[in-house]
């Protein structure tokens, strides 16, 4: 073995993390591992016996075949929310109703275990929403330094012929110079700060 050997295999895996992830997240990939894992304790619990010494325990209800049926359902419904992903909505809504019925059908829903594990994944897969996909965002603009006074003018004079200006609705040479933004004449007190009023 050489140096390279784990780079190239740590590269190789990178690789393939990110391929995977990029899948993961494409679609309802948790809502479908919630309810595929439902499906196992449901379908599981009904045909397991326990043993303690000699005697046997089974667990087996009379509606054995209905919790192997829900059980596979709810697997193959978890199967198909990783690959039909527009059929979310419906697979959501199905394995919660699946979960309802395996209550009173699969020792109360798997011991309670897959109940909770379907009521999650199906609520997430009607949640479930494709992403936008990312747009770069458009340079912003820097807005421009407030303009130097105009040649000649003494900086005291530009803000006393602005509010004069301002007083008799003139524009002066003044507020031509700092521009439109400017917004140093305007108070509430005058009704003009600058914001629309709310009233």
């Amino acid at each position: 073995m050489s140096a390279e050997t784990p780079a190239a295999d740590s590269g190789k895996f990178d690789h393939r993390r990110q391929q995977f992830r990029a899948w993961r997240g494409d679609r309802p990939f948790w809502a479908g591992l919630y309810v595929l894992l439902s499906g196992l304790p449901i379908m599981y619990f009904p045909y397991f016996h326990l043993q303690l010494g000699h005697l046997t325990l089974a667990m087996a209800t009379t509606a054995g075949a209905g919790s192997l049926i829900i059980g596979v359902l709810l697997i193959v419904l978890g199967i198909s929310l990783w690959f039909q992903k527009h059929v979310r909505t419906f697979a959501g809504v199905a394995a919660i109703l699946l979960a309802l019925v395996s209550l009173p059908v699969s020792n109360f829903g798997g011991f309670i275990v897959g109940f909770l594990l379907a009521l999650v994944g199906g609520a997430m897969a009607v949640s479930w929403a494709p992403g936008k996909p990312q747009q770069p965002e458009p340079p912003t603009a820097v807005a421009p330094a407030a303009a130097a006074p105009a040649e000649g003018v003494a900086p005291g004079a530009v803000a006393l012929s602005k509010q004069d200006g301002a007083s008799e609705g003139i524009p002066s040479q003044a507020s031509e110079a700092l521009g439109e933004n400017d917004l140093s004449g305007m108070n509430p007190a005058n009704g003009a700060n600058g914001r629309h009023s709310a009233g």
